[in-house]
């Protein structure tokens, strides 16, 4: 799976890049999961602060055009993401609290 990135804009008032991407693959369509780990990888960034909002790939054709959200941190993402796309992208504001935790526990 490749990825090519088209289009970046910075959305600084809600601490985003907002991202449109094309991905070329060889089999079957990517999973969205599988698109947010490898794009936040691509832009250096952590899976939980990357938000994929769609992706629509046309019959018979071996790309497909996506539109995500990359956050400046996973918090950032829960504040203001929905619940039902934050669900999609497996993003809870407990896995969120629990980092927040051990962090916490460390600094000790």
């Amino acid at each position: 799976m490749e990825i090519d990135i088209l289009e970046q804009d910075d959305n600084p008032l809600l601490h985003r890049t907002e991202v449109s991407f094309e991905i070329t693959h060889e089999d079957v369509s990517p999973s969205r999961l599988s698109v947010r780990d490898s794009l936040a990888a691509q832009l250096d960034k952590n899976s939980d602060e990357v938000v994929v909002h769609s992706l629509d790939t046309k019959f018979g054709m071996r790309k497909t055009v996506g539109y995500a959200k990359v956050y400046d941190s996973a918090e950032s993402a829960i504040d203001v993401e929905q619940e039902y796309m934050l669900d999609r992208n497996k993003i809870s504001a407990e896995s969120e609290e629990g980092a927040n935790a051990a962090e916490a526990e460390g600094e000790e």
